[in-house]
């Protein structure tokens, strides 16, 4: 039995505390959002983001300092947008025994420098603070609801430290949830955040459903994108053969294709014909596509590499061409 604390209860944070609950861990969540504790506290339900999942042994606090104090294991769950914060309040209260795990998918802020790799600057913070604590990234083919639901999942846990990411896998799969150990944390983390590009790709093709849109081009879309996110994230210091894992081809796989997928959700909005503002005002939850796709097309031209499918797909979202002109610029990017 493990003592686990989730730092931010979104719709991902909630779902790996009902598996772990679940499974007779002892799971503390911390948020920031008065609604999601007291609805947790009074309800044992996160309204707000999986509001069919009762999860009584979850407790709640909103002092990310109850965190540091009750529990061994440390889940990073919030945005990429907002995750270096949470980890600065953190890092003063963090004990050599605590080992972080990093659900966030998506690149650093740009005022960051370097790779983009949020795990990168997570471990510069903890150096610079000169603590050791081991840092996990955690990513692959997981639409929380399901996962809630206990459906069988699988996903990828990755430290430079192999025999770290080899016990959190031990100790924190059921029989629902199945982590693998690896070694290419970096490889792990671009995945997650590139696959999210390619999902925004595949939901305007939803939306485009009663002119140009189908399953042909929806494939023809992910092959484009998985052969750009290839040339890219190996250019970024991604290991080849995470590609074809969970982290990679799964996870691209399952967020282009579901419906339960936020980015794709997103694309699909833009594909009806909205504009980026309005899809926007119309989700509560991050949808972390928008965000990866502009960084990339920032970070491939330092690194010499061609990316005509982020290109396209980041003119349409700066509203600079329709959305029919960005999907066959998309299409035609594979054939160049």
């Amino acid at each position: 039995m493990a003592r686990i604390g989730i730092i931010g209860l979104g719709n991902w944070g909630t779902a790996l505390a009902k598996v772990w609950c679940d499974d007779g861990h002892n799971v503390m969540g911390w948020t920031v959002e008065q609604e999601v504790y007291e609805s947790i506290m009074t309800e044992n339900i996160n309204k707000k983001y999986l509001p069919h999942t009762v999860i009584p042994d979850l407790q709640a606090t909103m002092q990310i300092q109850d965190i540091t104090t009750e529990c061994e294991i440390i889940v990073l769950a919030v945005p990429s947008g907002v995750i270096l914060g949470v980890v600065d309040d953190l890092i003063p209260s963090l004990r050599p025994s605590h080992v972080l795990i990093d659900l966030a998918k998506g690149l650093a802020p740009e005022e960051e420098g370097g790779s983009g790799i949020i795990s990168k600057a997570i471990i510069r913070r903890l150096n610079e603070a000169k603590k050791a604590n081991p840092l996990v990234v955690m990513t692959g083919p997981t639409i929380a609801p399901e996962v809630a639901r206990g459906v069988m999942t699988t996903a990828l846990v990755a430290c430079h430290d192999r025999s770290v990411a080899e016990r959190i896998a031990d100790r924190l799969s059921t029989k629902t949830l199945i982590l693998t150990p690896a070694d290419d944390p970096e490889g792990a983390e671009l995945w997650g955040a590139f696959k999210n590009t390619v999902a925004l790709a595949c939901g305007l093709v939803d939306g485009l459903r009663n002119s140009i849109g189908g399953d042909n081009l929806k494939a023809a879309l992910v092959l484009a994108g998985f052969s750009e996110g290839i040339s890219l994230l190996n250019a970024m210091g991604a290991e080849p053969g995470t590609a074809f894992g969970p982290a990679g081809l799964g996870d691209l796989y399952v967020t282009a294709t579901s419906p339960r997928s936020r980015n794709r959700t997103l694309g699909e909005m833009l594909g009806y014909g909205k504009s980026l503002e309005q899809a926007l005002e119309e989700m509560h939850m991050v949808a972390e596509g928008v965000r990866a796709t502009r960084m990339f097309v920032k970070i491939a031209p330092k690194l010499g590499v061609e990316i005509p499918f982020l290109t396209s797909l980041s003119q349409l979202l700066n509203g600079e061409i329709p959305v029919e002109e960005a999907v066959r610029a998309m299409v035609a990017s594979y054939q160049e």
